[in-house]
């Protein structure tokens, strides 16, 4: 994958004027996490705007997130409550923090992996969730109907992937998977882990 790193100062300018319905995206990936969590793994926090939606809506929970920039971590510290995330710099292309998670949740960052690195990633996140965890995952995707292509795609950096692959990825790593949400190219999409039994 390409590295690019973001302006943390303008990110979210930038995201809110590029992504129609990044609130909603937020909020539906958020509420996806589900009633409870006490240990939710983040891949690609940015500037921390999921983790702190994600942290408020589970008060107990503790967050460990990873992005491949440092200045987006910095910034993401000043966001987030004091002593609840841990934040690392990782790429999604490295090994995970070993679990096992309640949650793992993604949003707007699985899209620069090309297929086989989402599906590469899919089962490495697989095998730290918890028995009954989710992976929740909120991102660009290609639609069905091209003219709901909305969200400005380099073709490089951007390599969205369609709801029904990232379904069959979800699934053939061992998570039942289901849409939460989706609205032109933006999805919700959840893969939950078997109980543990």
């Amino acid at each position: 994958m390409a590295q690019f790193h973001w302006d943390p100062d303008s990110y979210l300018a930038l995201m809110r004027t590029e992504v129609p319905d990044y609130e909603r995206l937020q909020e539906e990936a958020a509420a996806a996490t589900g009633p409870h969590a006490d240990r939710v793994l983040e891949l690609g926090t940015g500037t921390g705007e999921t983790a702190r939606r994600v942290l408020s809506r589970h008060p107990d929970a503790s967050l460990v997130g990873l992005d491949a920039s440092d200045r987006m971590l910095a910034h993401a510290r000043d966001a987030l409550p004091p002593g609840r995330a841990r934040l690392l710099v990782a790429r999604l292309e490295d090994p995970l923090p070993e679990g096992p998670f309640d949650v793992i949740v993604s949003v707007l960052a699985v899209h620069h992996l090309d297929g086989p690195g989402k599906a590469d990633l899919f089962e490495r996140a697989a095998a730290v969730l918890a028995p009954g965890g989710r992976m929740v995952l909120g991102d660009v995707v290609i639609p069905d109907d091209p003219a709901d292509v909305v969200t400005p795609i380099d073709g490089e950096y951007d390599t969205p992937s369609s709801v029904g692959e990232q379904r069959r990825w979800m699934q053939a790593a061992g998570l039942r998977s289901r849409v939460a949400w989706a609205r032109r190219d933006l999805a919700v999409i959840v893969g939950e882990a078997p109980a543990g039994g």
